[in-house]
């Protein structure tokens, strides 16, 4: 840990788009508070090579809170950077020592195409949710919510679910570059609530369609996707997903 200002490297990777080859560009950072986040430390790297005349370091990033899942940076080989269950906008510079050199690379699948630098596109993920993360309900006014008791447990579970902010640490950091940690949350967050019954099989059948076709690649079973994420989606999820995939398929057989 470091209490004093601290001078890095930094390693990132420069890249025009999808259809150019990249390649990490050193740059040496000096006066780096401990105090700033990882993405207020870039903003200063941007600032220098603005002042240089040189063309900024493109990434994402909008809440900066935590909330929106933009900031999606592989900081030395991980998701994030080193901490546990934070995402790159909560690192602090504090977490590296002065001397450090620092590798940035943006999230490695196919299904997430680099857009420039350190941006991917992330639209498959929506393309997913499009697919069938929605309930059926009702026009008018709103049902009251005490007529719809849902035991503890599975509001628990399902507010947990739905806790995924759609980064894709968990994509960046599977060496299949797989989904299932996502969509299965996406899934269990409304499987577990009796809104989300009358779709539920149709859902996941439709949802796990469309991650494939986006080429997200197969499950490893190695737990990587959990470890990696911010917020602690867990692998339950996969497993409710997987079942509840297995009762649609055989649902479907026995009405033919």
């Amino acid at each position: 840990m470091s209490t004093g200002n601290m001078n890095l490297t930094l390693k990132v990777w420069r890249q025009k788009n999808s259809k150019t080859k990249g390649a990490l560009v050193d740059y040496k950072l000096s006066g780096i508070s401990p105090d700033m986040s990882f993405l207020e430390m870039f903003d200063v790297l941007n600032e220098d090579l603005i002042n240089k005349g040189e063309e900024p370091v493109v990434f994402d990033h909008d809440c900066r809170e935590g909330i929106c899942g933009m900031c999606s940076m592989f900081i030395n080989g991980r998701p994030h950077g080193p901490k546990d269950l934070v995402t790159t906008c909560q690192l602090h510079m504090r977490s590296f020592k002065d001397g450090d050199t620092i590798v940035v690379e943006p999230w490695r699948a196919a299904a997430f195409p680099v857009v420039k630098d350190l941006a991917v596109d992330r639209s498959a993920f929506d393309r997913v949710i499009a697919s069938g993360g929605f309930i059926s309900v009702n026009t008018g006014n709103a049902q009251d919510a005490n007529s719809l008791p849902i035991p503890k447990l599975q509001a628990d579970a399902a507010f947990e679910a739905a806790a995924c902010i759609g980064c894709g640490a968990c994509v960046a950091t599977c060496k299949n570059a797989s989904a299932m940690l996502f969509v299965s949350a996406k899934i269990s967050q409304l499987a577990l609530l009796p809104q989300g019954q009358p779709e539920r099989y149709r859902r996941v059948q439709s949802m796990v369609a469309q991650m494939d076709a986006e080429g997200f690649g197969n499950c490893t079973n190695t737990g990587a996707c959990e470890a990696e994420c911010p917020k602690g989606i867990s692998l339950e999820n996969i497993a409710r997903m997987n079942r509840d995939f297995a009762s649609a398929k055989f649902a479907s057989e026995e009405s033919l």
